[in-house]
């Protein structure tokens, strides 16, 4: 069993997800009652997690329209910078 809290481990599979691209830039990631009931966990658990992607940079919650993927490169790298070109 791994020390990490619960939610950490949540978030870090999703943020994995939105590494690959399989949840992409400007697109939701799933409810926190998706999430709990996909992974097995509490709402709390997911809502937890979607908090900790919050403050990774990596989710903007939008209130009543749900946790959406920020559009930005994942690493630090100047790759791929200009390369968004939406509005």
């Amino acid at each position: 069993m791994s020390a990490r809290p619960l939610y950490v481990q949540l978030a870090d599979v999703i943020a994995e997800k939105i590494k690959t691209g399989e949840l992409a830039p400007d697109r939701p990631i799933p409810s926190e009652n998706h999430l709990a009931e996909d992974y097995g966990v509490a709402r709390l658990t997911a809502r937890r997690a979607a908090q900790e992607l919050r403050e990774r940079g990596l989710v903007v919650t939008v209130r009543g329209k749900g946790s959406f993927v920020v559009e930005r490169p994942f690493t630090d790298s100047p790759e791929g910078e200009g390369g968004n070109t939406g509005g």
